[in-house]
């Protein structure tokens, strides 16, 4: 049997990511895994990913819950810095 770890090592996502992933739309981990790897080899899917990490960034902050958006910024510069074409601006 498939463990997420498996599918982990196969995503292009860590586990980091996977969990902000599956927060954000409400699945679970095992399955956005698999969405979130799938999302990351669509044309646009990294940035689509990346506005995810901002929106939920920006709703913590409006919920008043600092250390969760400091928990997603820092997922955020991770996912940035191993996919810079994810960034908003780049070509």
């Amino acid at each position: 049997m498939t463990s997420l770890d498996d599918i982990e090592d196969m995503s292009a996502l860590n586990r980091a990511e996977i969990d902000a992933f599956a927060e954000h739309e409400h699945l679970t981990e095992f399955d956005a895994a698999t969405m979130g790897d799938y999302m990351m080899h669509v044309h646009h899917g990294p940035q689509k990913v990346h506005e995810m990490l901002c929106e939920d960034i920006r709703l913590a902050l409006h919920d008043d819950n600092l250390p969760r958006a400091r928990e997603l910024f820092a997922v955020l510069q991770g996912f940035i810095a191993e996919h810079p074409d994810a960034a908003r601006g780049a070509s």
